[in-house]
């Protein structure tokens, strides 16, 4: 199987996965305005799918280290099988609830309580399962990084002044923020330490992935009914309303879910050199390029006071400053 030989490549497939995961919420842009998120969520979860056998089966099966996907999942202990599943559940219902929050309480609130308690506690959970690097390094480039987010709030509320806060949102995003910051852990508990010469009963990254999603794709046949059928906000929607959505929507969630599976993929392979701490940190670097996405192509703040563009510029830097001492930190 494919592996990265050193801590350089690792931060670049985080920066892959930075790319991957704040660009990946793009392709609902890409679909029919009328297409409901839980109804784009079943393509979405589709893509994740398809595109984690087509890892396992390329990259996950060739070379000259490791074991291959197949052999992996036969020689598996059923422990090691069921924490990676476990994390994908966890993670299906955090990303399910944080757009919910989004939804409801608006970016200004969901990202900083959301994002902001997954960060701290992802970093520091991951960190307890395996310590690689400096923790005084990372917890200030963590710190950074949530002054990024404040800042991000901030321009936000700035530019939507006015705007009513959902308590309903801020729940959602604080529960989202602590089971997200919670399903790494379990996916990173049954891979083996080693992935070039991994341990007897444990995981390689490409077989815990596709476990994880698995676990995503079956926890969505539950949690995705039930939001169908007692939504969040807006009417209840059908399976049959699914099937009338068009081929250019279908499409567009397939591709939200490849490219949201190519960042984390290539984040748990990074964690090889990186250590699932750092890794797991750079990677929610992800608000940044959702940022970037924003004020440059969807042109979220037109319009909006002069302080929003200060605002953003001390985002952009404590974003950059929070990510480069994380790397630091190894």
């Amino acid at each position: 199987m494919f592996i990265v030989e050193n801590y350089g490549s690792a931060v670049l497939f985080c920066v892959v996965t930075m790319l991957c995961w704040g660009s990946w919420a793009n392709t609902q842009k890409l679909a029919d305005k009328t297409c409901r998120f839980e109804l784009f969520y079943w393509d979405y979860i589709i893509g994740m799918f398809v595109f984690s056998l087509l890892l396992a089966f390329t990259l996950g099966s060739n070379g000259d280290v490791g074991r291959s996907f197949s052999d992996d999942i036969n020689q598996a202990d059923n422990s090691n099988l069921l924490s990676a599943f476990v994390g994908g559940v966890i993670f299906n219902l955090a990303n399910i609830l944080l757009v919910a929050a989004l939804n409801l309480a608006g970016m200004a609130v969901a990202f900083p309580i959301g994002i902001g308690i997954a960060l701290i506690l992802g970093v520091l959970l991951n960190y307890m399962l395996s310590p690689v690097g400096d923790l005084s390094l990372l917890i200030l480039g963590v710190v950074l990084v949530m002054v990024a987010i404040l800042f991000t709030a901030a321009a936000y509320r700035k530019a939507t002044v006015g705007a009513k806060v959902s308590n309903k949102g801020i729940a959602l995003s604080i529960v989202s923020g602590l089971l997200m910051g919670s399903f790494y852990p379990f996916v990173a508990n049954g891979i083996s330490p080693n992935f070039s010469m991994p341990e007897a009963g444990m995981l390689t990254p490409y077989s815990a992935f596709v476990v994880m999603v698995v676990g995503a794709l079956i926890s969505n046949f539950l949690f995705n009914t039930l939001l169908m059928k007692k939504p969040f906000s807006g009417n209840a929607v059908s399976y049959s309303d699914y099937f009338k959505g068009s081929l250019k929507s279908h499409l567009a969630g397939m591709l939200g879910g490849v490219i949201w599976a190519l960042g984390t993929s290539f984040n748990i392979i990074a964690s090889g050199k990186a250590g699932f701490a750092i890794s797991y940190g750079l990677g929610q670097g992800a608000t940044l390029i959702a940022a970037i996405w924003g004020v440059l192509i969807w042109k979220e703040f037109k319009g909006a006071p002069r302080l929003t563009n200060l605002l953003i510029a001390f985002m952009f830097l404590f974003y950059v400053l929070g990510l480069v001492v994380i790397i630091l930190s190894k």
